[in-house]
């Protein structure tokens, strides 16, 4: 047998368990849920077809667009703060000195933390007693903009957008390290001598290269903002007034609250369709961006 077939047999081989595993806990619940989807079910009995009827319903629900408007937030801001601040942070921190590896660290650590033990911590940051933000504005003469900045339907979920950015950067970095890293030295010797420097240098060669590693985290924010839970459920669980409530919370609540599998069911489904628009729009926009 040719190297190359006994290569590719191995390969193959290699990834056989971790595929197998990928279909019957990832590709096979997505199909299971999107059947129990068109049945009324509380997750125990005789379950009952309904059609679009759950559909129906969370289309005409109000917290359910609340809770989308709210995920469209995160998607943004993930998109807008979590790229351009990891982007920025690997060019910085390129070098592989002690203080890079050193920050490098320091920037990774929350994604090492439990997101229980960060929702934790910024839900004591924002308290309106005794939380850091307020005692800093206090310090400083700014006590008109201290706010119960968990309590208040205007602000909160902006608010609740900062400490999952701040989770979130050291692993974009990370990848944009490495993406930077793979750059030929030609490449950046050849731009020095036609006189590209700073932003010219970044936006004509720098970014062109590593533009399939942008892509790639563009749909990583995306998808991991549409599955946002942890964060506001220990921070807010929702509220108040549902002010907070996202696509996670709401079928967490339906399906394991009252007992609605069915519904809940259909809103996972809802939120797979969600996701898979916008990471085919920004594929759409990203791939035009390169053309």
């Amino acid at each position: 047998m040719p190297t190359a077939l006994r290569s590719k047999g191995f390969i193959a081989l290699a990834l056989l368990p971790a595929l197998l595993l990928f279909v019957v806990f990832v590709i096979i619940p997505i199909f299971w849920s999107a059947y129990y989807g068109v049945f009324e079910w509380k997750g125990i009995g005789a379950s009952r077809f309904i059609g679009f009827g759950n559909y129906s319903e969370i289309l005409q629900d109000p917290i359910f667009w609340r809770a989308l408007k709210n995920n469209l937030i995160l998607v943004i801001s993930a998109i807008l703060g979590q790229i351009p601040i990891a982007l920025l942070l690997a060019l910085v921190l390129l070098k592989n000195s002690f203080f890079s590896r050193f920050i490098r660290s320091a920037v990774f650590m929350p994604m090492v933390l439990s997101t229980v033990v960060v929702g934790l911590i910024w839900g004591y940051i924002y308290h309106p007693q005794f939380g850091l933000v307020n005692t800093v504005l206090e310090a400083i003469g700014l006590e008109s903009w201290t706010r119960a900045w968990l309590s208040e339907p205007h602000i909160n979920i902006l608010a609740i957008t900062i400490p999952i950015n701040w989770s979130n950067i050291g692993p974009y970095m990370i990848i944009f390290i490495a993406a930077l890293q793979n750059i030929s030295p030609e490449i950046d010797d050849a731009a020095n001598i036609d006189g590209a420097h700073g932003g010219k240098k970044l936006v004509y060669v720098t970014l062109p290269m590593i533009w399939s590693t942008v892509i790639v985290t563009m749909v990583l924010c995306i998808s991991g903002s549409l599955k946002a839970f942890d964060h506001v459920m220990v921070m807010t669980h929702g509220g108040p007034a549902q002010s907070t409530e996202l696509l996670a919370t709401y079928m967490y609540n339906n399906t394991f609250r009252v007992y609605r599998y069915g519904y809940g069911s259909a809103v996972s489904t809802i939120i797979m369709i969600i996701s898979a628009l916008l990471i085919g729009i920004n594929y759409l926009l990203t791939r035009r961006k390169a053309e």
